[in-house]
């Protein structure tokens, strides 16, 4: 039996799969079955941060499994405390943090120290939490309620948690507080919704007025987090100091890990929370030598220097084929191209794919761009080649 065939057979079948099997890695390129070489522009949605088979992540990796991978949350983890002491230096909020496994997993932490916050601060219990449409949260019950988008509420998996609501902007949020309001929750850049970043002033407002109102800001950071957004944390890009915030993705460059810090650093007690899984030696030794690796790049403004070429490269495809592209979005190296429609969109992702190069779609017919933040400057040079190879066909053919 073939692998397509045995994932059809064993798999449930939760994806729409191509079946394009990938063997190797090596930086921003990855290499199929058949031997053919892809530059990756998606980074595994934004998650394979320094790239494929970074020898340094491998090796700490190694390292950790030859010494202990899982002893369980009962005993004190070293490199789980180191890494959630360096996550909070980095960001430069006064936090503490809870690891689990996944951005729905912290998302949900997230909710629950809301909700306890809302029991203990107010005089009648408060529970609600405003998210914006478009917005994407998670999977599971408590997070695809939480997201933004009507299409993922079906009554396939209702009834569904009561206290979220659904507002069209941010502009909006400030009419529908009301009693039952604890937090609002936002991503500062709205990655499924379209790679779709907020104006720093409006956030900005909504962040004093929160605070003057002793409600709570919750930044969705699993996508934008870990420097992404060219800062390390697209909130400290956007100059707010929220209440809770979430990440994931790009924080364990592969491994799967999850975090939610918060400011209200004694709102769990023994018994509130928990994670089988979350913060083990594995995955908190792999997202430290991440951070040191990105950290160094940061610093030696390297990724400056990729978000640059990649402005100017979006830029050029904007501004020559209006016919395709309606404009460039997004910030750091969380970016895309709005098409004309999704048909276009459509287009573009399965031929970038045949050119050997991959690219993702977003909402709002947008084509998205995740490179790894340690992608080479060759590796984009050669990407938008093929890019433009793909765009070009298309334009041919209409």
């Amino acid at each position: 039996m073939n692998l397509e065939n045995l994932d059809k057979e064993y798999v449930l079948h939760s994806y729409g799969r191509n079946y394009t099997s990938f063997v190797k890695g090596e930086g921003a390129k990855l290499f199929s079955s058949d031997g053919k070489e892809y530059i990756d522009f998606g980074s595994g949605i934004g998650v394979c941060s320094v790239g494929h088979a970074n020898p340094k992540l491998a090796e700490a990796v190694c390292e950790q499994a030859k010494k202990l991978i899982h002893t369980s949350n009962l005993w004190v983890i070293e490199p789980q405390a180191k890494l959630a002491q360096r996550i909070v230096e980095l960001s430069g909020y006064d936090m503490r943090l809870f690891f689990g496994n996944s951005g729905a997993e912290a998302n949900e932490g997230a909710v629950k120290i809301a909700r306890k916050y809302g029991q203990q601060n107010f005089e009648s219990k408060r529970y609600k939490i405003i998210t914006l449409e478009h917005s994407f949260h998670g999977r599971t019950i408590t997070t695809v309620k939480a997201t933004g988008q009507e299409k993922m509420h079906t009554p396939n998996f209702s009834p569904y948690p009561d206290g979220f609501l659904h507002v069209k902007s941010i502009d909006a949020i400030y009419k529908a507080i009301d009693s039952d309001t604890v937090a609002v929750m936002i991503e500062l850049v709205q990655g499924e919704g379209g790679v779709q970043p907020f104006l720093k002033s409006e956030v900005q407002e909504l962040a004093k007025f929160l605070k003057a109102e002793g409600l709570l800001l919750i930044v969705d950071e699993v996508q934008t987090g870990v420097y992404r957004s060219g800062e390390f944390l697209a909130s400290n890009y956007y100059g707010i100091e929220p209440d809770i915030i979430t990440l994931a993705k790009g924080l364990g460059g592969g491994l799967p890990i999850g975090a939610v810090m918060t400011s209200l650093k004694d709102i769990f007690e023994p018994g509130d929370h928990g994670s089988t899984f979350g913060g083990n030696y594995l995955s908190t030794q792999g997202a430290l030598t991440v951070l040191e690796i990105l950290e160094s790049e940061y610093k030696e403004e390297r990724i400056e220097e990729r978000i640059a070429l990649f402005d100017s490269y979006l830029a050029k495809m904007a501004d020559s084929l209006p016919q395709i592209f309606e404009y460039s979005v997004g910030l750091g190296l969380m970016r895309g191209l709005r098409c004309k429609s999704a048909e276009v969109q459509n287009s573009v992702v399965s031929k970038a794919f045949e050119h050997g190069l991959i690219v993702l779609k977003a909402g709002r017919n947008t084509v998205r761009f995740l490179p790894p933040l340690t992608i080479t400057k060759e590796e984009i040079v050669e990407g938008f080649k093929r890019f433009e190879a793909a765009v070009m066909e298309i334009e041919d053919s209409e």
